[in-house]
């Protein structure tokens, strides 16, 4: 694990990032520059074209996993995404709507927090293999620390897997 200049250490942390409007690539690739201002980003998954869940009369998403350490406390952490989400002019609208950029955190360490603010592990990572899929790709190994099952087992079994292919800047 990191150390910070003081000796603590830097928790690691899981984020997902998503977009399916505007310049898809474009949007992501500010929100880890954006990310990369507060946090260290350590591994970084490929990216993603991923069917849209629940609402599905819109494009395609764009999604990618990154592992980061931050100094940030988990609430700390939150806020600065919602910061990024902000700036960069995510309009909140209704569940699984279009939007240029989503953060969401899916680890913080094993952290399990269940809050009306905050929810960690992520409450709905199990069921999407958008996010699954590169989670393994980077860490898969990682044990899910409610259900102590491993990434890569929980991708192996993720229904919609067939949804999430590798995309290139070409498509």
């Amino acid at each position: 694990m990191p150390l910070l200049e003081d000796g603590g250490k830097l928790a690691v942390a899981y984020l997902c990032l998503g977009s399916n409007l505007g310049d898809r690539m474009a949007n992501l690739n500010k929100a880890v520059a954006l990310l990369s201002k507060r946090v260290d980003i350590e591994r970084v998954s490929s990216i993603y074209e991923t069917e849209p869940i629940g609402y599905k009369e819109q494009p395609l998403f764009l999604n990618m996993v990154c592992q980061i350490a931050t100094a940030l406390n988990p609430w700390e952490l939150l806020r600065f995404v919602k910061d990024i989400e902000a700036k960069m002019g995510r309009a909140e609208s209704f569940p699984n709507s279009p939007r240029l950029i989503d953060i969401d955190i899916l680890f913080y360490g094993r952290e399990v927090i269940r809050t009306d603010e905050l929810n960690i592990p992520h409450p709905r990572l199990t069921e999407r293999a958008f996010v699954l899929i590169p989670l393994a790709e980077i860490t898969p190994q990682l044990t899910h620390p409610e259900l102590d099952r491993k990434i890569s087992e929980l991708a192996g079994v993720a229904e919609g897997r067939d949804g999430v292919r590798k995309w290139t800047s070409g498509d």
